[in-house]
């Protein structure tokens, strides 16, 4: 059987010491199997251990191998699609019932990181920077809508204010947040994969499953074992491949990239970001970054639909970092790296379930590091009779990609195209 090893991201080589977990070799039992040890399948076997049940997750990598261990690490509140889009597309219930839960993820992680005492890196406190004047005016609608949902921790920032906390030119304002704030992801799921085996649950590694058998009881197969259990929790996301095609064909995985500089002093890093926030763009095709626990800049951004990583990934982002920051033109990159995640056409989150017994969550469309650790708890409490938090997201149509799963990538592509050019052009 081939090993499959953490891509070389500079989160796999800070990784806190984690054990090289057996792949599954025989029938086992369980309440909950988990499909995934990624954020939402790690957050969902937690919840549910926490609550008594026998748990067991397949991973058919390393704990974190996905998304979860090569993102961004920003802690970025509410979804992909905000609250005032969710009421004009399905109405004010749905938008008051999302908008609810819109901040819970965040607190989610720093509750698990106090509790497990997890070494991630957590810093507070996230900024989104305005390029044009109509980006910083929908700023301001930005923060008006939040506070209508009872966040209160946000502050607009000017030209000025913004080049206080951010040494570059390139913007013309911003919103601090500081229910934000960001951590290294692969220590983050790597933690709480150690809480939930202190808790009696069992993780294998290099446990790909390869046919889901439904049934009164659900049975997973392996190469070399299987898994009976009474209910099943689907967390594969872009990387679930086409193991469960109803969820294949309404989603579709995107590749992002990033890099990550070799370190600055503690006097250069105190100068590009002095507070240590995180930054995020308003652009439709975003730039983020941030300064990790040991003084690098991690800088990322752009987007391939279909998945898969540009051939060079230190240039095309090199590129990117230095029209932000130009004073960083000669400084070394150490890490490049990409990872999927998985866009829905609604830019919202896939919950749902198939049969009585097989819950799946996906489709966090570039806000999973709080939606998934949010999508556990939901689960968790939906196994335990309470759903209504749960079919909040389950009742969202789940909407097909215009052109079909052969047409799928080139048109959204063309609306990428058609929104970064307005961006562009400032209209």
């Amino acid at each position: 059987m081939s090993v499959i090893e953490h891509t070389t991201s500079y989160y796999a080589a800070s990784a806190n010491p984690s054990p090289q977990r057996d792949a599954l070799q025989d029938s086992i039992t369980a309440d909950v199997a988990v499909i995934g040890g990624g954020f939402s399948g790690i957050s969902s076997a937690l919840h549910l251990a926490e609550k008594g049940f026998n748990v067991v997750v397949l991973e058919g990598a390393r704990i974190g191998w996905g998304a979860s261990g090569r993102n961004g690490g920003q802690i970025v509140n509410s979804y992909s699609r905000d609250m005032d889009v969710i009421e004009k597309m399905y109405g004010v219930d749905t938008a008051r019932a999302l908008g609810a839960m819109a901040f819970e993820g965040g607190d989610i992680i720093r509750e698990r990181i106090k509790t497990y005492n997890i070494d991630c890196d957590l810093k507070t406190g996230g900024v989104f920077a305005a390029i044009t004047a109509k980006q910083l005016k929908g700023l301001e609608e930005h923060k008006a809508l939040w506070e209508s949902y009872g966040h209160d921790q946000l502050q607009l920032l000017d030209k000025s204010a913004i080049r206080q906390e951010i040494q570059t030119d390139r913007y013309e304002g911003g919103l601090l947040d500081m229910r934000s704030g960001h951590i290294h992801p692969l220590n983050l799921v790597l933690g709480q994969a150690a809480a939930v085996e202190s808790l009696g649950g069992k993780i294998y590694e290099q446990s790909k499953v390869l046919r889901v058998e439904e049934g009164e009881k659900v049975k997973l197969y392996t190469e070399h074992g299987d898994v009976t259990a009474n209910y099943v929790v689907v967390t594969g996301n872009a990387y679930l491949g086409n193991l469960i095609p109803k969820l294949a064909s309404r989603s579709m995985p995107c590749g992002t990239q990033m890099i990550a500089t070799a370190p600055l002093s503690d006097e250069q890093a105190k100068a590009l970001i002095p507070s240590g926030y995180c930054v995020e763009d308003c652009n439709y095709l975003l730039d983020y970054f941030r300064l990790t626990g040991d003084n690098r800049l991690i800088y990322g951004g752009g987007v391939n639909y279909g998945g898969g990583d540009p051939d060079d990934i230190k240039q095309f982002i090199r590129k990117k970092m230095i029209k932000t920051f130009p004073q960083l033109a000669n400084l070394e990159i150490d890490f490049g790296w990409g990872g999927d995640f998985l866009l829905t056409m609604s830019r919202l989150p896939q919950f749902g379930r198939i049969g009585s017994n097989i819950y799946y969550m996906q489709g966090y469309s570039g806000h999973g590091v709080c939606s998934t650790h949010l999508a556990g708890r939901l689960v968790s409490e939906a196994l335990t009779q309470q759903a209504e938090r749960f079919d909040a997201f389950a009742a969202l149509p789940h909407l097909p990609f215009p052109g079909g799963h052969t047409f799928r990538v080139p048109f959204t592509a063309m609306g990428a195209w058609f929104y970064a050019l307005r961006d562009k052009l400032g209209i």
